[in-house]
């Protein structure tokens, strides 16, 4: 019995104690002393000065956050006047408040402190009323603080320092973005995407296989529905996401694909920044450029189109030697813009090749004052065609076995806003231009059959036989590369033909097609125009319309690989 109540008491005591360090751990005092607290006036006077440590703006409760926003150090409760910051009602003792200088002595970066001392107690609570002695009289100066017109100063600073990008950017940044896309790598080498944060109706910009992909990429490693780049207005950034493809995307060589390879399922919005490389599958590769300025904006509508024509040599396979390529506005050159079709044979080395060296020389030629503005004064770059082709010529020494066609259309605005084409070419790709009815060839057959290249070598002094349709094998007269056969044989050339100078009335019907000669072995330019102008007048996509060119060759069976670069100048569609 003895033993029973000895344990009784134990168990008494033992929940006696428990209980006191639950009352010590749960500290219920506090509510009472916060209780007495929220009673006291919010506000202290120091002569006119009225500051309160933290504001509760009328009827304000605890966690919601002011208008003017403020935020305070819990070391010191210190007002950050480096710009308009986000707000907090911190609970924590506070002895020192920082004022934002109004004086023109103060630099960035110093601060006015007063010194507030509570009379009664040393230990400051949230809202609690501090009063400051009356005979500090180095703070009797001091004026009302006005929170607005602070406001204000502060975010007029920062507009000008810049330093509210974090945390204002709608604010700061334009919000206006041009996304720029070319194809620096695969079978769609060229290809070029332009696009406006604010076009709603363009976006999310879709990269495929197939249409009504935005970027069409003909490359069998691409998916139809591969990836896609939207805008994203919260954060103001361009963010890639795979669309579950099959062989992945790869942003600067790190896979953004979903983990699990196959699943077809979507992988999670990355960042995109400018200068960043895409790579679709393993050929296709994109190469990206950001601006906040309209530097991509091209005054004119471009599609291009490109099929190896594989299945037309009975499934064999037809390696793709055509490149295109173009680039608006030339780096150095603000209102030039060129366009290029390079047709390889014996291999694609040369053509891509060519393709790399021409806009650079054309570039580098443009980038001389003196040129550009005789271009521009003369409305004729007969000159700078001829060098740029003469000097691609040169630096292509190493393909003694390869070669290619080129024609070059070079586009520009003159300070009056007026539009120029004018073209170089060599081989059997061609350019036509439809000038309001008006179908104007812009280049020359350089094939041996044709009367023109017959002539010119006949001039020479040098001969054809007759029924000869090739010389060393080659039916080009004039290419670029191709060194050895123009070692052993005069007859070939490398000097390109230049057309005349062509005004583009932007208010009239205005388009041109550039395209190798898979296109132009099946269909004749003057029937190039009309199925144009047919599908002009239910369709106004140049992509679309540019593969509707490529459709026509296919449907007529082309042997030969085909590539198509349309551009519309007509600005009333």
């Amino acid at each position: 019995m003895a033993m029973l109540e000895m344990l009784l008491i134990i168990g008494v005591l033992m929940l006696l104690l428990i209980s006191l360090i639950i009352l010590l751990a749960c500290k219920p005092w506090r509510f009472f002393s916060r209780f007495r607290s929220s009673r006291l006036s919010s506000t202290f006077k120091v002569g006119d000065l009225q500051r309160p440590l933290v504001s509760d703006y009328g009827n304000l409760i605890q966690g919601q956050t002011s208008e003017v926003t403020r935020e305070y150090d819990l070391e010191g409760a210190c007002y950050q006047n480096e710009g308009l910051l986000r707000s907090s009602l911190t609970e924590g003792r506070a002895y020192k408040q920082r004022l934002p200088s109004t004086s023109p002595q103060l630099t960035q970066g110093e601060s006015f402190v007063l010194e507030v001392i509570s009379e009664p107690s040393d230990d400051a609570l949230v809202g609690q009323t501090l009063k400051h002695p009356a005979e500090k009289g180095t703070l009797a100066e001091v004026q009302p603080y006005d929170w607005q017109n602070n406001r204000i100063q502060n975010l007029r600073h920062d507009l000008e320092k810049g330093d509210l990008t974090e945390l204002f950017p709608r604010l700061v940044k334009d919000q206006r973005s041009w996304l720029s896309l070319e194809v620096i790598a695969g079978p769609a080498t060229g290809l070029q995407y332009a696009v406006h944060s604010t076009s709603t109706s363009k976006l999310p910009v879709s990269l495929g296989r197939v249409s009504p992909a935005d970027l069409v990429l003909k490359d069998s490693e691409v998916s139809g529905k591969h990836a896609q780049i939207t805008w994203n207005s919260t954060k103001l950034k361009w963010e890639l996401v795979d669309r579950g493809s099959l062989n992945g995307t790869l942003l600067n060589s790190r896979s953004v694909s979903h983990p699990h390879v196959g699943s077809r399922k979507w992988g999670d919005p990355v960042e995109l920044a400018s200068e960043d490389i895409i790579t679709l599958g393993t050929t296709t590769k994109v190469y990206v450029r950001i601006s906040s300025q309209n530097e991509f904006q091209i005054p004119f509508r471009i599609g291009l189109a490109s099929d190896p024509m594989a299945a037309r040599r009975g499934g064999r396979k037809l390696p793709m030697e055509d490149v295109c390529y173009y680039k608006w506005p030339l780096p150095g050159a603000n209102k030039f813009g060129v366009f290029c079709v390079c047709d390889g044979h014996g291999g694609a080395g040369a053509a891509q090749s060519a393709i790399k060296i021409i806009p650079e020389v054309l570039a580098n030629i443009l980038s001389d004052s003196l040129k550009k503005e005789k271009v521009l004064s003369q409305r004729d770059a007969s000159d700078i065609l001829r060098d740029v082709v003469a000097k691609t010529e040169a630096r292509l020494d190493d393909h003694l076995y390869e070669g290619c066609t080129a024609t070059v259309l070079l586009v520009w605005k003159d300070g009056d806003e007026n539009l120029f084409a004018q073209c170089a070419n060599l081989g059997d790709s061609a350019c036509v231009i439809n000038l309001d009815g008006r179908c104007i060839q812009m280049t020359e057959d350089h094939r041996v059959t044709s009367l023109t290249e017959r002539k010119r070598i006949q001039e020479a002094g040098l001969s054809l036989r007759d029924g000869e349709t090739r010389i060393f094998g080659i039916n080009l007269a004039r290419m670029l590369g191709d060194k050895f056969p123009k070692q052993q044989d005069g007859r070939f050339s490398a000097e390109p033909y230049i057309s005349e100078p062509l005004h583009i009335d932007q208010s009239k019907d205005v388009f041109a097609v550039l395209a190798s000669d898979g296109l132009w072995d099946v269909v004749s330019p003057k029937k190039a125009v009309q199925l144009v102008l047919q599908m002009r007048g239910t369709e106004n996509s140049a992509e679309k319309i540019a593969n509707g060119l490529l459709n026509e060759a296919r449907a007529m069976r082309t042997k030969d690989n085909t590539s198509i670069i349309y551009l519309d100048f007509d600005t009333s569609l």
